[in-house]
């Protein structure tokens, strides 16, 4: 059988998790598409998927073998292009994950854009707040804020966001006075599970100090933060793409205005630099210029 659309019938089963639904996209038989898959395990000598009457997964060999397949239908596109067989434009699948602060306040609205330019491909977007596998999760990209990414991940540089200190006039007017950092001892305080959960990084006068805080309230979602602190739950350090509109109507203050949080880095990690699907790099160069990375 032709092992091209072997693998790219492989591909869509296990982007889709149904035999019936690739079988349709592909427009052949629910049989044919299962006589493929067939052929791709005998080729590559293991079992990719498991089957049940309600599912299909990836197995650990499968999950290799779908970045493998991914790069050589890739590569064969290409080289149809080169050949001049067809003009070569972005389509196909992607999965990709964020925040759910960074995903509902900018990723969604960037991807909607990036697919009005691109109509051929589609966009999965998966909200999490951990750390995914790429591979076992079947993630194209995961766009992830941080300072400090693993340095064995291939990752790009895809814009930077500012912090900011900030809390309601209502909390403000009933607590103790804040003039200078070492007042937040003194303050209740909202605060990430997983960054600064016990103290602010703030830098004055191009010196940067790690204050000690009472944290009231953690959470794992920027999100959740942002809506405790405008019920008035204390003082936060929330992204600025959450409260700028809350600072222009007043509804939240920015407090120690000489005193600034660290920012913040936007990366899109990925799993390989080479033989990228065409829709993955042109997403990457999209949200690279949406989030001003520079060039």
């Amino acid at each position: 059988m032709d092992r091209l659309i072997a693998m790219q019938v492989f591909v869509e089963v296990a982007e889709r998790g149904s035999l019936t639904q690739a079988s349709d996209a592909l427009g052949m038989s629910r049989a044919m598409v299962s006589r493929y898959l067939e052929s791709v395990e005998r080729w590559l000598g293991a079992r990719l998927l498991q089957r049940t009457t309600r599912r299909v997964s990836l197995t650990e060999a499968g999950a290799g073998a779908l970045l493998r397949c991914r790069q050589m239908l890739e590569l064969a596109r290409e080289a149809e292009a080169a050949a001049g067989e067809q003009q070569l434009a972005p389509r196909g699948r992607l999965r990709v994950t964020a925040s759910a602060s960074l995903a509902q306040a900018r990723l969604a609205a960037a991807v909607a854009d990036f697919l009005a330019r691109h109509p051929d491909c589609e966009v999965e977007l998966v909200v999490l707040e951990r750390a995914v596998n790429l591979v076992e999760e079947r993630i194209d990209l995961a766009v992830r804020i941080s300072n400090q990414l693993d340095p064995g991940l291939v990752a790009r540089p895809l814009g930077r966001f500012n912090s900011v200190l900030c809390a309601t006039p209502g909390y403000l007017a009933g607590a103790p006075p804040l003039q200078t950092p070492e007042d937040l001892r003194q303050h209740r305080c909202v605060t990430h599970a997983y960054v600064n959960r016990s103290d602010y990084t703030l830098q004055q006068g191009g010196q940067w100090l790690r204050v000690p805080v009472r944290s009231v309230l953690q959470s794992n979602d920027a999100g959740v933060m942002h809506r405790a602190v405008l019920a008035g739950a204390g003082l936060a350090i929330l992204p600025d793409y959450l409260v700028d509109d809350d600072l222009r109507t007043g509804r939240l203050v920015r407090v120690l205005p000489g005193c600034e949080p660290e920012s913040h880095a936007i990366h899109g990690v990925y799993l390989s630099r080479q033989y990228q699907p065409l829709a993955l790099r042109l997403l990457l160069d999209f949200l690279a210029e949406r989030f001003g990375a520079p060039a």
